[in-house]
């Protein structure tokens, strides 16, 4: 490996050690972004009318296959004038995560190009949508899920307590007397 390629790797993984600092937020902004914004879901809507999660993974496939964010949020505007299930106006999903994308992710981009490299600022912004995205589909499946027996999301329940049973004495049915 020359000099050349030698930085070109250390960029790369000063790059992707920024990355996964924040990952936390990354995750965090897309949790908050479908838990507040206005569209069909589980808590507000029947069951056929909410935003479904191979939706929600069309928006990540076209993230997977463009190298411009302008494409991402064009494909989500195009979503949201063809289908209501993407919300309408400015708290729509579609319109929460356009900002997340010109406001978060752009800014967290910056920052991870300004310590590492400057001319990596595009493909760092990229990155982070597509991460973005996929945990957004992750969680939008949980949120889509209801509890056995129940048509409530996962999400507003309280989580249940692992509560030790009592052992019942073992029995053996083919054994007599």
């Amino acid at each position: 490996m020359n000099t050349t390629e030698q930085q070109e790797h250390h960029i790369q993984l000063a790059i992707q050690r920024e990355i996964r600092k924040c990952e936390d937020d990354v995750v965090k902004w897309i949790e908050k972004t479908l838990d507040e914004s206005e569209y069909p879901n589980l808590r507000n809507s029947s069951n056929d009318k909410k935003l479904e999660e191979s939706q929600f993974r069309n928006v990540v496939r076209v993230a997977d296959t463009t190298e411009s964010a302008e494409v991402i949020k064009n494909f989500l505007r195009y979503q949201t004038g063809r289908d209501k299930k993407w919300g309408r106006g400015a708290d729509s999903l579609a319109e929460r995560i356009i900002q997340d994308i010109d406001g978060n992710l752009k800014q967290v981009a910056q920052e991870i190009s300004g310590k590492t490299s400057d001319t990596k600022f595009k493909e760092i912004w990229l990155d982070l949508i597509r991460r973005y995205l996929g945990y957004g589909s992750r969680y939008l499946s949980y949120l889509n899920t209801p509890q056995e027996n129940n048509t409530e999301p996962r999400q507003s329940q309280e989580p249940k307590r692992n509560t030790p049973q009592p052992l019942k004495p073992k029995t053996n049915p083919g054994r007599l007397g």
